[in-house]
């Protein structure tokens, strides 16, 4: 569905492969929302709603602030959304935001696009009211601009405008836009600029006052207020002043960071039609814009297609990769051009040109068009995603908030039994509701969000301190469930750098034997192949670019120099063309003996490597004119494949074949001369890059890094699933694999072999055990036999990005299956990447990815948990940075994880069995008509409870993963069971001390002409006190993990000494006499030590059962309850499909030719 259809509601799926010109983002398919229905102010409702306002005394505008579909419901009516004046936009998750449609008067003819399709496609004349004027109607929502378009009844993202721009319409544009056009573009795309909005405090507090929490609060505070607990009631108001003015801080201090970071403002140079050249602020800049580019380079403001010279780039801010990338200009062409098929020719917005040469006369400088401005640029993109992140849809969060609803139902019914019981004592209506409402504050803990992200705080310092940066903290708690881990092979699990191992030229169609030192070649086509075809730029006279094309070039011995602006002879040394780099090979002494020293060449031409072409490609002349000649370089079936079928020698698959299974990187060079009448710049690649001559191979060997094999044993071991994905050749993968232990030694790797339909055949899918038609019948037989194959573990699925493309598209029943059993992935795209991620997402895995940001940043952003290694702090490229320059993050991050999960769960049920036990404590005293006093209730939430919960989850995480993770569900049924029980146990244990008091013979019955805290001291609530106080302290120590998942408890010294002062505390309050601590908390003095050591005796038998029934639980007590339930299903997709596949002996299909049902038919037809 390409547009919002007209109606008064549009809806669509909330499917994330649903890609709308209207509605997705650029380089992200996510829909930013889903549903849009058009509303009218109607007056009358308006003025009713502000008499409702002050009747209700700002009650009823809060709760349409809270709930902005009811406000919109209540002062509006459903219209057409050509009509609106205000929309409501819901999301998947229901959200709903009330957004208002803005108008704007506009010259007539400024809606057309350039690009010529006119008024009868693009224009939007919406004439309402008659108006003579079109009117440009439109809404921001997220940074994002929609207009309004008659022609297809649709609110549209205005980039949909010039997303079908060709190459050649952005070559058109070299000649500049009038500043008319750029003043009627500018009202429709609005200005250039990626503004956070940096709130005033008085605003900040007005929002953070209004919020639920703190409206929560301050009811309580005027309750608390009415009900005489001064001394409570004032310290909660310090304490939330003191969070709020926390909150305020650090909330303006992150979008000041943010603003700062996202602001850019420039002078740039623009050129216009008319020729002339004139310096315009960055904001002015529209799509369509012809901007100059200094020599020395500038930090772009907006993203632009590069149409003349070459850019050094500096790309870290979008994807954490240091290295420097070469851009080249865009090929003329009819092609539609694309940011992210074409990114080798697109410059992003926020990226750093080092430096820019051959767009200018002098060869200085370079000409690029302005493609997309604001938020619609790349940065624009990553700066939204902070500012309104993807909803984590993780289950802890979500029971979190169910289970404060049954608190919420909890407290109502103690607030009838309150009414029930008090109603009996003689006391006033208002005393009645205050007491009963006090209920609601005791058993629904305002500060239980707050506390369950204290062991996230504590997770996240330790992160940092062993170089782990985390840009969003509520993803360490998903760390702790994920169950698949991907990784990139280069530069993650293998070195970075590659050492030449040697070179293989290709003579008289067969290979020669492989020569170690490419400088011992003698000078001919492959040596300036080696020495030419790369993207190697000078930096300050030091090269910069990709490390692999370093290393070749420095095999060579050859040199690199660049000319200097107008450097005239050395244009016309070779051939007056436009040169881009020599390189000039090494003295003749410096070469060994009997070499002959080769001539300079001349690089006129670049079309630089595409991840997704796994190729590059250059133009080449030599001095004196020579014909030009083009050199290839890449994956070596990729130039074979573009090379003529003679020139390829027969041994190549098998060559190849033999490199790649030891773990070689092997790339392939080829060459073709150019007529002399081939104009260089303007030739174009795909006419370049065919009929090429095959030249032979470079050999480099990629390292495993050492701690590769033991991290991914580590993962194995915790039975935690480990998967490559790689752009490399499929044998080099599964060779890397079994180095690092993904695959071991006695386990067999499987091929995997899909092809798309063809004219005459359908799509084929087919398992083998050999690579590249090598394989051995004995084995496989052996296979089939011994039936090795179907055991999950013993076998292991190998698929490259062809067949990977072709098994998504043409065998969607298959694709589950390969992913379950499958561990390498080859010859991956970027896009493939995260494809792959997502459908992992869709087999319910929580997924992880690690990578270098390179071309992982898609797949990094969606996953679950995305790491980079990057020596920067922060990337946006992915939630967590490492500065390790390898993947023993990995283990310590699920350590992390794991350990803030079960903190979170042990913060979890210590709140919530807190408010249960002040709320058993309060109903009992209400019953014999008194209740804690104030300082007592500041005693219980301050001294004992607050300090606890603040050190309890600074325990840190166990030093093994073990291969069970922890729990996410907290409304499982172990820990349900366990909240019951303990409050059970906890509510018996009160009621025990209040009958021993009864029991005593000096017990005096409380005096019933007082209720409340006014008839405080009593011996009731002594013994309520003194048993309340002890069950505080040591819930804390029952409901805190330690293994499997935590270090044990006694490694967690500040919280045991804390323990040991608050149990000396309450000891000294028991059973010392009477202290002026006792007379301020108003307990009454009871002299009878035989009492006091009853209680003591009675609160450690409370804790012995608590404690006990914990590690019954614990340790599987619940499990005779499953086995009468029966055994059910997992609701985890990939459980149920692995159990399936392990019961399955016919599964994969060894040799075995399967063919689409969905192509059968159309492959005869």
């Amino acid at each position: 569905m390409d547009t919002l259809r007209r109606s008064s509601s549009v809806s669509l799926p909330c499917d994330p492969d649903v890609t709308s010109p209207c509605l997705a983002r650029p380089g992200n398919s996510i829909t930013s929302h889903m549903d849009v229905q058009g509303y009218q102010w109607v007056r009358w409702r308006v003025w009713l709603c502000y008499a409702g306002a002050l009747i209700s005394l700002g009650l009823l505008p809060l709760l349409f602030r809270w709930r902005p579909r009811l406000g919109l419901v209540a002062r509006c009516r459903l219209c057409p959304l050509a009509l609106a004046d205000v929309l409501l936009l819901r999301g998947c998750d229901g959200d709903g935001h009330v957004i208002n449609v803005c108008t704007e008067e506009v010259d007539d003819g400024s809606l057309e696009l350039v690009s010529g399709e006119g008024d009868d496609e693009w224009r939007d004349t919406v004439q309402l009211h008659q108006q003579e004027k079109p009117m440009l109607r439109y809404y921001v929502s997220e940074g994002i601009r929609y207009v309004w378009m008659s022609k297809k009844g649709a609110f549209c993202r205005v980039s949909i405008l010039n997303e079908d721009w060709t190459c050649a319409d952005l070559h058109q544009m070299q000649q500049g836009l009038s500043r008319e056009e750029q003043a009627r573009r500018k009202k429709i795309f609005g200005q250039n600029l990626i503004d956070v909005p940096v709130k005033s405090y008085l605003q900040l507090l007005f929002e953070e006052v209004l919020n639920p929490f703190y409206f929560f609060q301050v009811c309580s505070i005027v309750l608390w207020l009415a009900d005489n607990y001064y001394y409570y009631a004032a310290c909660i108001i310090i304490i939330s002043l003191i969070s709020i003015a926390i909150s305020l801080w650090e909330l303006r201090r992150q979008s000041t960071t943010l603003h700062d970071m996202a602001l850019l403002i420039i002078p740039i140079t623009v050129r216009r039609d008319t020729g002339e050249e004139e310096t315009v602020n960055s904001v002015d800049l529209v799509p369509g814009d012809c901007i100059v580019i200094p020599p020395e380079g500038v930090l772009l403001p907006c993203d632009a297609a590069l149409l003349v010279g070459e850019c050094m780039v500096n790309e870290s801010m979008l994807t954490g990769e240091s290295i420097p990338v070469m851009k080249t200009p865009l090929p003329a062409g009819d092609q539609q051009y694309n940011a992210d098929t074409q990114k080798r020719h697109t410059l992003y917005c926020g990226t750093q040109i080092i430096q820019a040469r051959g767009g200018m006369p002098g060869g200085r400088g370079a000409i690029a068009v302005v493609t997309r401005t604001g938020f619609f640029t790349a940065k624009g993109d990553l700066i939204s995603s902070i500012l309104y992140p993807k909803p984590i849809s993780f289950r802890f969060y979500k029971d979190a908030m169910k289970f404060l609803l049954f608190l919420g139902f909890v407290a109502l019914m103690g607030t009838i039994y309150s009414l029930v019981v008090l109603s009996k004592s003689n006391i006033s209506v208002l005393q009645l509701v205050i007491r009963s409402l006090d209920i609601v504050t005791i058993v629904v803990p305002p500060a239980l969000p707050a506390a369950i992200t204290t062991g996230t705080l504590y997770a996240q310092h330790r992160l940092k301190k062993h170089g782990v940066f985390c840009v969003s903290p509520p993803r360490i708690n998903v760390c702790g469930k994920i169950s698949i881990f991907c990784f990139d092979k280069t530069g993650t699990l293998t070195e970075e750098g590659l050492d030449v191992w040697g070179v293989m030229q290709v003579k008289e169609t067969c290979f020669d034997e492989l020569v170690p030192d490419p400088r011992l070649l003698s000078p001919g086509h492959f040596l300036s192949a080696l020495a030419s075809c790369h993207s190697v730029a000078l930096l300050g006279g030091q090269p910069l670019g990709d490390p692999l094309e370093l290393k070749m070039i420095e095999s060579t011995g050859w040199e690199l120099e660049e000319p200097e602006g107008t450097d005239d002879e050395v244009h016309a040394t070779f051939g007056n063309q436009r040169v881009l780099a020599v390189m000039r090979p090494p003295p003749q002494e410096l070469l060994p003996q009997d070499v002959s020293m080769s001539q300079a060449v001349a690089i006129v031409r670049r079309f630089p490597f595409s991840s997704s072409l796994q190729r590059m490609s250059v133009v080449t002349v030599k001095p004196g004119g020579q014909k030009p000649l083009a050199f290839l370089k890449g994956a070596p079936e990729v130039v074979a494949s573009l090379c003529t079928r003679q020139s390829v020698p027969d041994q190549f698959t098998g060559t190849l074949h033999d490199f790649a299974s030891e773990g070689f990187r092997v790339l392939a060079l080829a060459y073709k001369p150019l007529d002399g009448a081939t104009d260089v710049s303007t030739v174009r690649r795909e006419e370049l890059e065919k009929g090429m001559t095959f030249l032979g191979l470079l050999v480099m060997k990629n390292q495993v890094k050492p701690e590769s094999a033991g991290v991914i044993g580590t993962l194995r071991q915790a039975q935690l699933r480990t998967v490559m994905v790689t752009g490399d050749n499929i044998l080099t993968a599964v060779n890397v694999a079994r180095g690092c232990g993904m695959v071991a030694s006695h386990e067999r790797v499987m091929f995997i072999h899909a092809s798309p339909p063809t004219g005459h055949s359908p799509a084929v899918l087919k398992f083998h055990l050999g690579e590249g038609g090598v394989r051995s019948e004995a084995s496989e037989e052996a296979v089939l036999s011994q039936g090795l194959y179907q055991s999950g573990d013993s076998y292991h699925l190998a698929v490259n990005g062809k067949s990977f493309g072709a098994l998504s598209d043409y065998f969607p029943e298959q694709l589950p299956k390969v992913l379950m059993r499958a561990t390498v992935y080859a010859r991956m795209a970027p896009e493939q990447k995260t494809q792959l991620v997502t459908a992992l997402q869709k087999l319910n895995y929580r997924v992880g990815m690690c990578g270098d940001g390179a071309n992982d940043c898609g797949a990094l952003r969606a996953a679950d948990v995305g790491v980079s290694l990057s020596e920067a702090e922060a990337s946006v490229a992915s939630p967590f940075t490492s500065k390790s320059n390898n993947i023993s993050c990995v283990p310590l991050l699920i350590r992390e994880g794991r350990c803030s999960l079960v903190t979170s769960f042990s913060l979890f049920k210590y709140m919530a069995l807190y408010s249960l036990i002040q709320f058993a404590s309060v109903l009992i005293l209400y019953t014999v008509k008194t209740n804690l006093g104030d300082l007592q209730f500041l005693f219980f939430d301050l001294a004992l409870v607050t300090l606890l919960a603040i050190v309890m989850g600074r325990g840190g995480p166990s030093n093994e993963l073990h291969p069970q993770r922890p729990a996410a569900s907290l409304l499982a049924l172990p820990i349900l069971f366990s909240l019951l029980l303990n409050t059970l146990l906890l509510v018996l244990g009160q009621v025990s001390a209040l009958f021993i008091t009864y029991s005593q013979e000096w017990f005096v019955p409380l005096n019933s002409t007082q209720t409340g805290a006014s008839n405080l001291p009593n011996m009731e609530d002594y013994s309520v006190f003194v048993l309340s106080g002890f069950q505080y302290i040591f819930m804390a120590i029952v409901v805190t993990k330690g293994y499997p998942h935590k270090k044990a408890l006694y490694a967690n010294v500040v919280f045991v000494f804390v323990l040991m002062i608050l149990f000396a505390t309450m000891l000294w309050l028991v059973l010392f006499p009477q202290t002026i601590v006792q007379m301020i908390l108003s307990l009454y003095n009871i002299t009878d030590m035989n009492y006091k050591m009853l209680l003591v005796a009675l609160a450690a038998l409370n804790f012995f059962m608590c404690f006990l029934l914990e590690v019954l639980i614990d340790n599987g007590m619940l499990d005779s309850i499953r086995r009468l339930r029966g055994r059910h299903e997992s609701k985890k997709l990939y459980k149920r499909l692995n159990s399936q596949l392990a019961a399955t002996t016919s599964w994969p299909p060894l040799d075995q030719q399967l063919t689409s049902p969905q192509t059968t038919v159309i492959g005869l037809s």
